[in-house]
């Protein structure tokens, strides 16, 4: 015990500094009480620390140091400290420089007015603006710490890193000068020609541009906004995929998607969107929801196209469907509805082989509706419990404000109708066969039916005409299926998925509050890469310094 406590202290005895050089060494009370004064080509020596100066005064007894003109510290390989003046304590290990102050570490130099270096917990800091150059990396702070061992620059104040590509800035970075990677830890933002970038918690790695933002994060180009709890983001190729809550805006056609994952190639002007997507476009003052399980996006502006897949549904105020896949194209204003489709416009049902909605580019408005092959329109009578339906080979229909408005259905027509006067009394079941009809629709009701060519049929009286009359071949009612909210367009499957996301989402932000971000293993392994390669150099460097000194 007693041996223990002997060498305890002796391990905690402070080390003298030693003078190993001075041009000349002088004593002088009234100048400098206590003190030796050093003067050309002054070297001392401190555990491992090598200090040079012009001048220095060396205070023996307190074992402390202050150095003149030309003063470098150098510790080992790992930093050296040059100032025009410094000081220098042997029993705290503490360093402190001025005038003109630059630290030079392997792989970045500090240049600022003031510096400190604890040699205990081999940590540096200033409290005055400071540059800091790391290769193509520029990085100017109020202040800052660096931690010699894990080659770690920090700052809690305003700090800017400009690289030629981007320029960052945050109130809390942590940047690994060996590797550039980079931490932001508070709001923080990354400006560049292609984009602007917001996040509260990231990492960026300044070597290879590759970058993973969470909290609050997004991406801004001239046209889109992506969103997300979690962002990835590679600058090389411009892309970017985003992971729970995904909000994609497009500002220029005015059009949301949204889902649980997206992969966004600016370059290709292309998106894809999976895990509950929906894409929003206001259209006349309303909204148009398209649901699919998975959404892609391509084309430049004016010409995108949007291709939606796997059970697909959409809803519009007065109109919804449902079918396989979507094509829609900017351009062309055209939207097909592929495979099974079908269409609900107010209380008409309508389905067909092939669907096609058609714009107004112009008036950027509904302007048309084409359905062809095996035509069925159908509705509920208002009152009984028969359908008005009308079958055909086509359908071409007009818009009016949103709404089908003036409709054709030609070749082989079929019509089965409830006629009612206007105190809504069953006049009778007008049953007819013809080449072409017209309906002209008002609030999605039919106003007025006209019959074309070779018109073959009459109105029944509902006693007259039975029941297994009543309705045409191939009728199938679906109302049961018809979509009625925005709500409507997902499957419960789906949005429970939906509530289980988010809620994850939330847990995890409150998990992460006050959570550090924390450091990468490629951060803290990044020097010991390809360790072979290091010993190998270093043969060579001592090869050859033994040859010169032969």
């Amino acid at each position: 015990m007693f041996l223990l406590s002997v060498q305890s202290i002796f391990a905690q005895t402070p080390k003298k500094i030693i003078v190993e050089n001075a041009d000349y060494s002088d004593v002088n009370q009234e100048l400098m009480p206590d003190a030796l004064l050093l003067t050309g080509n002054v070297k001392v020596n401190h555990d491992g620390v090598v200090l040079t100066c012009n001048k220095a005064y060396f205070f023996q007894k307190e074992n402390y140091l202050k150095a003149f003109g030309n003063v470098q510290l150098v510790q080992g390989d790992t930093l050296f400290l040059n100032s025009k003046y410094a000081e220098y304590n042997g029993n705290l290990k503490k360093a402190f420089a001025t005038g003109n102050a630059v630290m030079t570490s392997p792989d970045a130099t500090l240049a600022t007015d003031t510096i400190n270096f604890d040699r205990n917990v081999q940590e540096v800091f200033y409290n005055t603006k400071g540059t800091i150059v790391n290769k193509d990396n520029t990085l100017v702070s109020k202040s800052g710490r660096y931690y010699v061992a894990e080659k770690k620059f920090q700052f809690l104040t305003e700090v800017t890193l400009t690289n030629p590509k981007y320029v960052v800035k945050s109130n809390h970075l942590d940047y690994y000068s060996n590797s550039g990677h980079t931490y932001l830890l508070g709001p923080s933002t990354i400006t560049s020609k292609a984009n602007y970038i917001y996040t509260e918690k990231g990492f960026y790695d300044t070597k290879k541009n590759l970058a993973h933002f969470l909290r609050k994060s997004y991406i801004k180009y001239d046209d889109r906004l992506i969103e997300g709890d979690s962002l990835y983001y590679n600058r090389n190729t411009e892309f970017a995929s985003a992971t729970r809550n995904v909000k994609i805006t497009d500002s220029i056609n005015r059009g949301i998607v949204k889902g649980h994952y997206a992969e966004v190639y600016k370059l290709k002007d292309s998106m894809f969107v999976t895990k509950r997507a929906v894409a929003i476009n206001f259209v006349e003052n309303d909204s148009v929801y398209i649901h699919g399980k998975k959404l892609m996006v391509t084309g430049k502006e004016g010409e995108r196209i949007l291709r939606a897949y796997n059970n697909v549904r959409f809803f519009k105020v007065d109109m919804s469907g449902k079918c396989d896949s979507i094509h829609s194209n900017s351009k062309t204003a055209l939207t097909k509805l592929i495979g099974n489709p079908i269409l609900w416009n107010g209380d008409n049902q309508i389905t067909g082989d092939v669907m096609h909605l058609i714009g107004d580019n112009t008036t950027k408005k509904l302007d048309s509706l084409k359905v062809l092959n095996n035509t069925f329109l159908v509705s509920r009578d208002t009152l009984g419990t028969g359908f008005n339906q009308v079958k055909g080979l086509n359908l071409f229909g007009k818009f009016r404000d949103g709404k089908l408005h003036d409709v054709d259905v030609i070749k082989n027509t079929e019509v089965i109708y409830y006629m009612r006067n206007d105190a809504n009394e069953l006049i009778g079941i007008n049953k007819n066969v013809s080449s072409k009809i017209n309906l002209i629709l008002e609030n999605n009701a039919v106003e007025t039916i006209t019959f074309y060519n070779k018109v073959d049929g009459d109105i029944y009286p509902e006693a007259d005409l039975p029941e297994n009359a009543r309705k045409l071949r191939g009728l199938v009612w679906r109302g049961d299926e018809r979509i009625k909210s925005k709500d409507d367009i997902f499957t419960a499957e789906e949005n429970e998925e939906n509530d289980k996301l988010i809620q994850q989402g939330k847990d995890q932000e409150a998990k992460d509050k006050d959570v550090p971000m924390k450091v990468r293993k490629e951060t803290l392994n990044y020097d010991k890469k390809k360790p072979a390669a290091k010993t190998s150099t270093s043969k060579a460097d001592t090869t050859k310094t033994s040859k010169t000194k032969k």
